[in-house]
């Protein structure tokens, strides 16, 4: 059997590093980008038959590849649109319909920036703290992506997905089935589920107010945040009642370099590629941080990242 046959537009031995916001990273064994939630269920049948591994790579924006790369097929889900309705409840008075709410129907490879600018262009609020926030919509709702007291937990109200057991089949969850906690959900969990598309629930407000809310988050993490560095944003989750940051930061590892990887000086919870950093460089930052912290404070610090070609 010959896989590139049964796959047209497979591709072998592709750099990883070029396809995540750490631009770190060694070659996929195999590659293939899915353009449509079909060319991801053939991908995926097609690694099944060849008893392959195989990994789904959204925006990369919350990844770290080894070195050495990845030894299976690497499926970069590129499906995108979005699709505005009108939500149950809205009333309608004469011709006009007064909207209260409205639904944004999003596929899962919408990056998260088009579904801000979409949400701006009507008038839709409470999405402005993900401006800023890099990757698409499958992988925050996979992480319940969150900042500012707020998370993917408190919009989303449906999920179509893919279920991989011995069989692939497409099913809907409401939003209770996800089980959305702190920068977590099911999908998570379990690798085989697989977002396909989500229905996230949005309330009107005035144009001018809501660009002013993202202006201001905006700023905050240009001031705050070394966006000025390749990253994969935070490395930890804040354990319960403490600030991760703050505790790196009171360990004395702001600014700590190893290779080209830092710990950022600005930001403690950001590992930063300073141009040349390796996946083996991020890694001994991340095992200090956790040596540290553990030693000083008794904390065991958890990784928010997905690390992938590590054995």
């Amino acid at each position: 059997m010959n896989i590139q046959r049964e796959l047209p537009g497979i591709q072998k031995n592709v750099k990883l590093a070029s396809y995540t916001t750490f631009k770190i990273g060694g070659p996929a064994e195999y590659f293939f980008e899915a353009k449509t939630r079909e060319d991801l269920i053939k991908a995926i049948k097609t690694a099944k038959k060849f008893k392959m591994p195989f990994f789904i790579l959204s925006g990369g924006s919350n990844t770290l590849v080894s070195d050495k790369g990845y030894k299976g097929l690497v499926v970069r889900f590129k499906n995108s649109g979005l699709t505005l309705r009108r939500a149950q409840g809205d009333a309608e008075q004469g011709q006009n319909i007064k909207f209260k709410n409205c639904e944004i129907i999003c596929e899962a490879g919408t990056p998260l920036a088009e579904l801000i600018k979409e949400s701006v262009g009507n008038g839709l609020s409470g999405l402005e703290w993900v401006a800023g926030i890099p990757g698409t919509i499958g992988g925050a709702i996979r992480g319940n992506a969150g900042a500012f007291g707020k998370s993917m937990a408190d919009v989303v109200e449906r999920v179509e997905l893919l279920e991989i057991n011995s069989e692939l089949r497409i099913k809907s969850y409401e939003s209770k089935d996800c089980r959305f906690g702190y920068r977590n959900s099911i999908f998570k969990e379990k690798n085989n589920l697989i977002v396909l598309s989500a229905e996230v629930r949005l309330k009107t407000d005035d144009k001018e107010k809501i660009k002013e809310s993202i202006e201001r988050y905006l700023n905050y993490r240009k001031e705050k945040h070394p966006l000025e560095f390749p990253s994969a944003g935070s490395v930890f989750e804040n354990p319960e009642g403490h600030s991760a940051a703050k505790l790196i930061e009171e360990c004395g590892l702001k600014g700590k370099k190893i290779g080209q990887a830092q710990i950022s000086e600005k930001h403690a919870n950001f590992i930063i590629n300073l141009g040349q950093a390796k996946a083996k460089d991020v890694c001994r930052l991340i095992d200090l941080a956790k040596e540290k912290v553990k030693d000083k404070f008794g904390i065991i610090l958890k990784e928010e990242i997905k690390f992938l070609g590590f054995s």
